[in-house]
Formats: C-alpha cells, sequence, structure tokens
C-alpha cells in the first residue's frame, strides 16, 4: 500500500510562486508509476491539474494551468514535484497527489486509486 505525502502549500500572492511535493512510500517494487496531481476548491469538485507518465515521464495539463505549471519526478527520492508559477486567485483550492492509475483516463479521479491527504494553496489577490 503506497503512501502519499504531500507538502509545499501555503499563502502567496497573485503572480507569485509555489512548489508541491509528493512523496510516496511504501512501495516494495523499483516500477516507476504515473504520478498525477488534482486540486479541489472549497464546494467545487476535484478536478485533474497535472500528471506524469511512468513509463516516459510524458507530462499532461489541464488547459487552466498549461504554461504556468511544471510537473517533474526524481525517482531516487520517489518524489513528484508541482511547479507552480504565475499564480492567480482561482488557483486557490487544496492540492492532492494521486498515484495508481487504474483507468481509463488520466483526468477521470476515479482512475487513481491512491491518494494524499492534500496541502492547502491559497492564493490572495
Amino acid at each position: 500500500q503506497v503512501q502519499l505525502v504531500e507538502s509545499g502549500g501555503g499563502l502567496v500572492q497573485s503572480g507569485g510562486s509555489l512548489r508541491l511535493s509528493c512523496a510516496a512510500s511504501g512501495r516494495t517494487s523499483s516500477t516507476i508509476y504515473t504520478m498525477g496531481w488534482f486540486r479541489q476548491a472549497s464546494g467545487k469538485e476535484r478536478e485533474f491539474v497535472a500528471a506524469i507518465s511512468g513509463s516516459d515521464d510524458t507530462t499532461y495539463y489541464a488547459d487552466s494551468v498549461k504554461g504556468r505549471f511544471t510537473n517533474s519526478r526524481d525517482n531516487v527520492k520517489n518524489t513528484v514535484y508541482l511547479q507552480m508559477n504565475s499564480l492567480k486567485p482561482e488557483d486557490t483550492a487544496v492540492y492532492y497527489c494521486a498515484s495508481d492509475f487504474v483507468g481509463p483516463r488520466i483526468p477521470y479521479s476515479r482512475s487513481w486509486k491512491a491518494w494524499g491527504q492534500g496541502t492547502l494553496v491559497t492564493v490572495s489577490s
């Protein structure tokens, strides 16, 4: 059973930057997993933000963050990162790391079976 722990959230002004981290532990194999990021704003459904493929590091982004957010990974540290630049107030949400992608599609939250506890990002105007 994988454990995912996010960190790096906080309060930032509009236009600022934050880097989120998600550390994975508890795996017994050396398989590199596809990892994702989702977010959930207050009163809204959880939405896809970004993902990085376990096979070839291909990255995927929601249109709302494309060009501002960058998803990367350090396989030695079993950690994925979400660099968030040019933050906007509408980026305010709890950000969740996801793993164990089972399909059918990356942007669907039901396609992922393991979740972290989330980290709060607040962007002030």
